[in-house]
């Protein structure tokens, strides 16, 4: 951990090379968004099946740049560095198909649907029918990554937060991702066309209702259509850090690429500052809340 001067704010930086970056204001509002999808970097020696479009695909493109503001506004913010395709910071460790390893883990696993459509921890498939790897992995490789990776997002994550709730005595996070317009192969909704931004909270699990009712609404007047809980109900990181009863708060949000991006090119479309500047409006809004609830206006 380290910390840099911003605009006379001091700043807590931690930064692990190809794997995390997070900042988080010394003496900010209790709000932390993470974005664990966005990573680009692979180690240097890895390989899998899927081409560099499908790779593309998976991933959520520039959404750390569409909430790099964040800490403008007091809040911090958390990304991930490496791709969600190597290995998903979003499920639990223990989330692997057992049938994709070389020999037996040696404790138990946990066998949820993600995981059962090749979206475990460690991605089975890369689009459905596809592997993503092209031999059975070994357990103390896969060890390995998890421990390299997917343990110290996890473990600065909750540094984060509960630096917050412990400053504040409270704390909301938002965890930060993007969607295909249009449901896939490997999804519930299969075909269907999806909302602008889609809100998550484990069904009523991981936050107080006025913090995503709040976002909603934010959202609606800005004139985004909006979906709560499907096709996404949430996962790992707001079922970790979500806890109202403790005055914690998590929610999910996914946006819609196509309000962003073109889907063919994957390249920002004319549209992307529009979104960016809703976006640091919509965190405004978040931040004054939060303030509001832990009497600090």
């Amino acid at each position: 951990m380290m910390t840099l001067e911003q605009d006379d704010t001091v700043i807590h930086e931690s930064h692990i090379p190809d794997v995390l970056h997070a900042l988080q204001p010394h003496d900010g509002v209790p709000l932390v968004f993470d974005s664990p999808h966005s990573g680009t970097t692979f180690p240097e020696d890895f390989t899998c099946n899927a081409t560099e479009w499908q790779l593309r695909m998976n991933r959520d493109i520039f959404v750390d740049e569409l909430f790099a503001h964040v800490t403008d506004h007091g809040a911090g913010l958390l990304c991930a560095l490496f791709p969600r395709v190597f290995i998903d910071p979003n499920r639990n460790a223990r989330e692997i198909d057992p049938s994709m390893l070389a020999e037996p883990w040696p404790e138990p696993l946990k066998q949820t649907r993600k995981t059962k459509a090749g979206m475990g921890v460690i991605r089975k498939y890369i689009v459905k029918g596809t592997l993503m790897h092209d031999r059975p992995l070994g357990v103390a490789e896969v060890q390995s990554w998890i421990e390299t990776y997917h343990a110290p997002y996890h473990r600065t994550l909750a540094e984060m937060i509960d630096r917050a709730h412990e400053r504040h005595g409270a704390v909301w996070h938002i965890n930060c991702h993007s969607t295909k317009s249009r449901g896939a192969a490997m999804n519930i909704d299969e075909g269907q066309m999806r909302a602008d931004i889609i809100l998550s909270d484990l069904e009523g699990k991981t936050t107080d209702p006025a913090f995503i009712n709040l976002a909603a609404e934010c959202f609606r007047e800005k004139g985004y259509s909006i979906s709560l809980n499907y096709p996404f109900r949430g996962a790992e990181l707001i079922h970790r850090f979500g806890d109202p009863d403790n005055d914690r708060h998590s929610i999910q949000i996914e946006i819609n690429r196509g309000l962003y991006i073109d889907e063919s090119t994957y390249e920002k479309s004319a549209d992307f500052e529009n979104l960016r500047r809703d976006l640091e409006d919509v965190t405004a809004r978040l931040a004054a809340f939060v303030m509001d609830q832990v009497g600090n206006e």
